[in-house]
């Protein structure tokens, strides 16, 4: 039977990607093989509690939410990730999957959606980024930049030049990397640039500044 190292399942206000404000249910996964510098999850990397498939389903079923979102971490760094998100969607939920792209999301079971991290040069995880899951992207799927600065800003809309006509129903998500960059200067950048990325707030703190699990 599968089983996966859980950091934490909770259900909250959904803080990124376009289901911003939903109530969903998180389904954490424990490690990542990446460390990018502005990582907010760091205690994720270790621990957890290693716990059945069943029982990981019994307990999002116990919560009521229709929506589940498989994060981390990096949730594809375990095998069995696959599964639960299979098992989801068999169940009924409306899945998303966010992962860092260091992992390959092909064969990452459908209909969910993936919202993959495009690394940026200054992420301290661009060598690591797998350039070849853009190839395996659907409609309705998301990419999410996170800028550390002007020089992300500009490779990001470089990328999006080069990139975009064969990302087509693909949503491109942006955020900032505060403090490093306030997210007032990336408006400003994105209303200037006139090109179609939706700014990426991370409600969830605004909402519960400083709690770090749980929201």
């Amino acid at each position: 039977m599968s089983a996966l190292q859980i950091s934490e399942i909770f259900t909250s206000i959904q803080g990124e990607s376009t289901d911003s404000g939903q109530v969903t249910t998180f389904v954490r996964l424990t490690g990542c093989p990446v460390r990018c510098v502005y990582c907010d999850t760091e205690w994720a990397f270790s621990g957890g509690v290693r716990r059945e498939l069943d029982d990981v389903l019994r307990d999002v079923q116990s919560r009521g939410c229709r929506r589940v979102c498989v994060t981390g971490g990096e949730p594809l760094a375990q095998q069995a990730s696959h599964d639960l998100i299979a098992r989801l969607i068999d169940d009924g939920y409306l899945v998303s999957v966010e992962t860092s792209g260091v992992r390959s999301i092909a064969g990452v079971p459908r209909p969910s959606k993936v919202v993959l991290d495009l690394k940026t040069p200054s992420s301290g995880a661009y060598q690591a980024w797998l350039a070849e899951n853009l190839d395996e992207l659907q409609a309705g799927d998301e990419l999410k930049a996170v800028c550390c600065n002007r020089a992300d800003w500009e490779w990001l809309c470089e990328t999006w030049r080069r990139e975009h006509e064969r990302l087509s129903g693909v949503t491109w998500l942006v955020s900032a990397a505060e403090p490093m960059l306030q997210a007032a200067e990336l408006a400003d950048w994105l209303i200037d640039s006139g090109l179609p990325f939706r700014l990426n707030l991370q409600l969830h703190k605004v909402l519960w500044p400083g709690v770090d699990r749980g929201r």
